[in-house]
């Protein structure tokens, strides 16, 4: 039997810093070496994922964006993509009209990009945006209605509860969202996403193409409670949200305490 092995990355792989620990590195590097089918699913893009797992030698695809995307982690060729249709533009124009003012990720002239209005920008939207600076995909844009340009595939807001809180729940059954705050800066963030885009389904997939018949996750977040479902075995590290815990096989040490490369280590045969 042929177990594939994906962790999520910011509060499970990743410790509190964003960085992967020496110790971590090490010990995934050498199970790849001796034929451990290792991945990650994050709700980061893969510029931002590789930067902060530039120790992990890994070389299978890895899922991005909450499962956006399938990408091979030596070419960066996009395996699999599932883009918004034309009704995107609506759900656009409902946050303009409850004056939610979205960073919009998009393929735009064949480039990836997340646009944003920076004179629409809140505290909590310039956060992100700072800690992004440099990023070559950055894109200000003038007005709102460019924020629908491209082949758009994801939507963030970062606002206030009062003001996403309605929106998340007349469009949690409509498409894929994530409502939560950040585990970094505390800001409310409601990402919307297709309907088809999880974790799960991006697992699915990746497990049918390395034809792997075993699934082991480790997670610590709601929004890793459908590839818990998924898995064989699933793993909560002791910092997860409670509710993730309810759908854990077992409750393993911290992130700060590198507890899946401690359990993978003792486990992986």
């Amino acid at each position: 039997m042929t177990t594939l092995y994906v962790s999520d990355l910011d509060g499970t792989l990743l410790r509190s810093n964003e960085t992967t620990s020496e110790y971590t590195n090490s010990i995934i590097n050498g199970l790849a070496d001796r034929g451990m089918i290792f991945s990650y699913a994050t709700a980061r893009s893969l510029i931002t994922a590789k930067k902060v797992t530039n120790g992990i030698k890994a070389k299978i695809p890895l899922i991005v964006y909450n499962g956006a995307f399938i990408i091979d982690n030596v070419t960066d060729d996009i395996l699999v993509a599932n883009y918004f249709d034309e009704s995107v533009k609506d759900v656009l124009d409902e946050l303009f009209t409850n004056q939610v003012y979205p960073i919009v990720y998009a393929y735009i002239d064949e480039k990836e990009k997340f646009s944003f209005v920076p004179e629409l920008c809140t505290i909590g939207m310039n956060k992100f945006l700072n800690s992004r600076r440099g990023d070559i995909r950055t894109n200000a844009v003038k007005s709102v209605d460019d924020l629908k340009y491209g082949d758009v595939f994801y939507i963030t807001c970062i606002d206030s509860s009062g003001k996403l809180k309605p929106i998340y729940d007349k469009y949690k059954n409509i498409f894929h969202c994530v409502y939560q705050k950040d585990i970094y800066t505390n800001e409310q963030w409601l990402e919307i996403m297709p309907l088809a885009v999880s974790k799960s389904n991006a697992i699915k997939q990746l497990q049918k193409l390395l034809k792997c018949d075993k699934l082991v996750v480790f997670g610590d977040g709601k929004n890793d409670i459908d590839m818990f479902e998924l898995a064989d075995e699933s793993y909560a590290v002791q910092n997860a949200h409670e509710e993730l815990k309810k759908y854990a096989t077992a409750i393993i040490s911290s992130n700060d305490e590198d507890a899946v490369a401690h359990w993978l280590e003792k486990n992986y045969i």
